[in-house]
């Protein structure tokens, strides 16, 4: 199974990613993990890519897929892999197309985790973690039992700057604009496959793996 989630922040496309790849038996590849992987192992296109961000800017796309080609040709990846996180954008998704061209291989589904925005706004909105562990609260679907106060530790809750409202709301405008296209791509491909994020975690799990079976 070769397989891409896309879908706004906040529609769980990393839960999903892990616990799918890890009932399919297949790796997770995830941009920020390879980004980590290659700097921290100090990889020629680690190096590229850490004096980009050391200056703030972004990554070029030639160096994200480069890592990307990569991994691919890892040997845990030849019997099928769950992108996450990329293509992020239409000339990415052409990239990744040449790269499989180059492997001999193809993806076999595309999965679209659709949420409404209000509920994305509610869901990252919502949250607050800890500053002393790190555990997540959320001020309506599981509050701490004393305001601002870490149920496990005793710890301060805060709302990390990327949670606030306006934040949150810039970033789905941001993905309006850049990823949504994808959607368009992938269904002239024919490999596009839609899911409801809303519900359990186990619920949207359910309908990935129909949709991953459809869609195969």
């Amino acid at each position: 199974m070769r397989a891409v989630l896309v879908g706004p922040p906040g529609a769980g496309k990393g839960t999903q990613a892990q616990i799918l790849a890890s009932e399919l038996s297949i790796p997770k590849v995830s941009t920020g993990d390879i980004f980590r992987a290659n700097v921290s192992g100090g990889t020629e296109l680690g190096k590229q890519a850490k004096a980009y961000m050391d200056r703030g800017d972004l990554v070029p796309d030639e160096v994200t897929n480069a890592m990307v080609r990569d991994r691919l040709k890892e040997e845990d990846a030849q019997n099928g892999f769950l992108l996450d996180g990329f293509p992020r954008n239409v000339a990415q998704a052409e990239a990744l197309n040449k790269i499989l061209d180059g492997l001999g291989r193809r993806l076999d589904a595309v999965v679209e985790l659709r949420i409404d925005e209000e509920e994305v706004v509610k869901r990252l909105s919502g949250r607050r973690q800890c500053r002393n562990c790190n555990r997540v609260h959320h001020v309506e679907f599981d509050p701490p039992r004393t305001e601002d106060v870490c149920d496990d530790c005793g710890g301060e809750l805060f709302q990390r700057d990327d949670d606030r409202e306006e934040v949150v709301r810039h970033r789905l405008q941001v993905y309006r604009e850049q990823t949504e296209p994808l959607v368009e791509f992938y269904e002239g491909e024919g490999i596009l496959v839609a899911i409801e994020a809303t519900g359990s975690v186990d619920d949207v799990t359910g309908r990935a793996k129909a949709a991953l079976r459809s869609g195969a």
